[in-house]
């Protein structure tokens, strides 16, 4: 299974991106799927899932409002739409795939070790 994740970058305080994660190596569509992310010297921290169908999402407290989680199964893709950034956002966002499969499912994970595969992770950067 591979999570490639693109998109981040440097923006300023108030501004946007859009990550992207494609995947591969499993059937997408069955999994749910989610976003973490890493400041340095801090532990990974959930910041949004989403059911294998799309049809249900979970977020952090600290990102409700602002960011949006979304999938697209017919190309095996996930995005996590960011607005209204501010510098605290700053860190490494990861995509990861659930542990277990779940089609049809309502079901999304917010913790760490409900995932088993991950992406390489992609620097978001927001100056103030």
């Amino acid at each position: 299974v591979q999570l490639q994740a693109s998109g981040g970058g440097l923006v300023q305080a108030g501004g946007s991106l859009r990550l992207s994660c494609a995947a591969s190596g499993r059937t997408f569509s069955t999994y749910a799927m989610g976003w973490f992310r890493q400041a340095p010297g801090k532990e990974r921290d959930f910041v949004a899932g989403i059911s294998s169908t799309g049809g249900t999402k979970g977020y952090a407290d600290s990102v409700k409002g602002r960011f949006t989680i979304s999938r697209d199964n017919a190309r095996n893709t996930v995005y996590l739409q960011m607005d209204k950034l501010k510098p605290e956002d700053t860190a490494v966002y990861y995509c990861a795939s659930a542990r277990r499969s779940t089609p049809y499912s309502a079901t999304w994970y917010n913790r760490v070790n409900d995932y088993d595969y991950w992406g390489r992770g992609t620097l978001v950067t927001v100056s103030s």
